[in-house]
């Protein structure tokens, strides 16, 4: 409840940018009959702590499929650096909402479930300022690629770093040992943020350790705030590549 005892009211901003290097208008693409971006609205909707869905995109088309499948868009530039700052941008225009959820444009499976277990803590806890998702690593595959991003966590859940690189070190224990005996995480990309935390968040400048890693949620820890993860058990799958997207719809078709 707020310290007016209301519920807090929660949206999730949609970034959705046309131009993409590996899958160039990808929040187009057909699955299953319907364009990926109006997949992954649904989906956010069915989230029982979602009160309202806007989609924050730089391209016309994007926003008349939106539209045509009753869905709010909102038009935004594409000079806008990241998702998070596309997202700023919307919530900086809203009134009425305290949580701001941003949900990747690209992840068509995304369980609602999931969506409500980010949302959950900042309406249980209103000290946390900005929450995200991880997942258990079990394959020593993913510890090991640069593609998936790795998190450590202190005893409360909140964010320690994260890394390409495998984080923790297991020093001389196998990797497959390691991932057995100790909780080793990667990261999810879907954050929520409280809606003043958001707009500050947005003018704070980048960060040495957000550039060397080129991970945008560095800038949060670097500049002294915490960032709580909450461990999830769902999966999705994120569209980057032509064969990414060949998988998700043999899945939906």
């Amino acid at each position: 409840m707020t310290s007016a005892g209301r519920t807090p009211r929660a949206v999730a901003i949609i970034p959705a940018r046309y131009a993409s290097h590996r899958l160039p208008g990808k929040p187009l693409a057909d699955i299953a009959g319907l364009p990926m971006i109006v997949h992954v609205m649904r989906r956010t909707a069915a989230a029982s702590l979602i009160n309202d869905v806007i989609v924050a995109t730089d391209d016309d088309r994007i926003a008349d499929a939106v539209r045509k499948h009753g869905g709010t868009a909102v038009m935004t530039s594409a000079d806008i650096r990241s998702g998070t700052d596309r997202v700023a941008r919307v919530a900086a225009t809203l009134d009425g909402y305290d949580i701001i959820v941003n949900v990747q444009g690209d992840e068509p499976l995304i369980p609602p479930a999931m969506i409500d277990q980010a949302v959950r803590p900042l309406i249980d806890d209103r000290t946390i300022e900005a929450g995200t998702l991880v997942r258990r690593i079990a394959r020593p595959a993913d510890l090991e690629s640069p593609n998936v991003v790795k998190v450590v966590l202190d005893t409360t859940g909140r964010c320690l770093y994260f890394s390409r690189s495998p984080i923790p070190y297991g020093r001389d224990l196998p990797v497959a040992e390691l991932l057995s005996r100790y909780p080793v995480y990667a990261h999810i990309g879907l954050y929520v943020f409280r809606r003043e935390f958001l707009l500050q968040y947005a003018e704070l400048p980048p960060t040495p350790l957000e550039r060397a890693e080129n991970l945008e949620q560095l800038r949060i820890l670097e500049h002294g705030h915490a960032l709580h993860a909450t461990v999830t058990g769902h999966e999705s799958i994120a569209v980057d590549t032509a064969e990414d997207l060949e998988r998700v719809r043999s899945m939906m078709g």
